[in-house]
């Protein structure tokens, strides 16, 4: 089969014919319709990523069609059309995940390529009403921002809610999961565009966080915010306590732009305010994810698609963050 390979970290992605995999007891082998791209393979490229190995197919992302079942799998997966599940084995904690912990794509081989496997339990029916490239846009991304919002920010209608950073694939999703369950939902962004096209999405305002006092124009914005979503950390996630209101959550997943900075914490103690870290999700909360998706009928933003081939050029682009929504790979 085809498959795009990172072959050494000073190497560019390349498309080659690597064997098709052979299915274990419990795995299904799903044909790639399309598949997605996160930061995380950018990360991997770079050579910027815990446990790196090579030869690597890496793709998190994928909705395809189920083609082969191994032994002792149930049988009416056979031509199912599926997207996948990329958060494996997270284990009997529903707090935080197992030692076992793994995203598909790294360190087993992903959906960047022409055929993937994996376990059946971490599939679930494609979406009808998507297309391929919109079913395959949704998995990690999606999951990783419902858990944010709902698991650990406890969203509810009527909160006011800022996401940080709102063009990337989770920024997206976060701010489309807020405003279907009613949320207020504000964002920052680097380009005045990004911002135009959240409030397409139902944003009601949002900042650049160019700008020197973008907390300060939040706040008149807003007043102050029950919950933040950021993905970004970096200097100006000391910012957050003065514009959340008591009792207010601030989540993070991720620190492109750097560690924890030095917070005043009489602020976040006065305010009684959590600060919470999260990664990925539970089978639970994906089924959780799927189900809301479809209830409200939500479309996952797409900004471009590529071919198969062309995955290195869509590295690229994601390195340079111009992106809004997700970055598909169509097979």
């Amino acid at each position: 089969m085809k498959a795009i390979v990172l072959e050494a970290a000073d190497k560019p992605l390349v498309l080659k014919e690597v064997d098709k995999p052979t299915l274990n007891a419990g795995e299904v082998l799903v044909k790639i319709k399309a598949a997605a791209l996160n930061r995380r393979d950018y990360w991997i490229t770079v050579g910027k990523y815990a446990g790196i190995k090579y030869p690597s197919i890496l793709g998190s992302d994928g909705a395809g069609v189920v083609t082969e079942v191994g032994s002792d799998t149930n049988k009416e997966w056979l031509n199912k059309e599926v997207i996948v599940n990329p958060s494996h084995d997270w284990g009997e904690h529903p707090e935080y995940q197992s030692k076992e912990f793994k995203i598909l794509g790294l360190p087993e081989n992903g959906t960047f390529a022409e055929y993937v496997k994996v376990r059946a339990e971490y599939l679930s029916p494609k979406p009808a009403y998507l297309s391929w490239e919109q079913a395959a846009a949704i998995p990690l991304a999606g999951l990783t921002a419902y858990r944010a919002l709902f698991t650990k920010g406890r969203a509810k209608k009527g909160d006011k809610v800022l996401i940080s950073g709102a063009g990337s694939g989770t920024g997206v999703f976060a701010l489309q999961w807020a405003v279907a369950a009613g949320c207020q939902v504000f964002v920052t962004s680097g380009t005045g565009e990004k911002i135009e096209r959240a409030k397409q999405l139902g944003a009601a305002a949002g900042v650049n966080y160019k700008s020197q006092d973008w907390a300060g124009q939040l706040q008149h914005l807003a007043g102050g915010f029950d919950i933040i979503i950021d993905s970004a950390l970096g200097d100006g996630f000391a910012k957050f306590p003065e514009i959340c209101n008591p009792g207010g959550r601030i989540v993070f997943f991720g620190g492109t732009a750097g560690g924890v900075p030095a917070l005043d914490g009489r602020k976040i103690f006065w305010k009684q305010l959590q600060i919470l870290g999260t990664t990925m999700g539970t089978a639970e909360e994906f089924k959780a994810m799927t189900d809301f998706l479809e209830k409200h009928r939500i479309f996952p933003v797409i900004d471009e698609v590529f071919p198969l081939a062309d995955a290195q050029k869509a590295v690229d682009k994601m390195a340079n963050s111009s992106q809004f929504g997700k970055i598909v790979l169509q097979a």
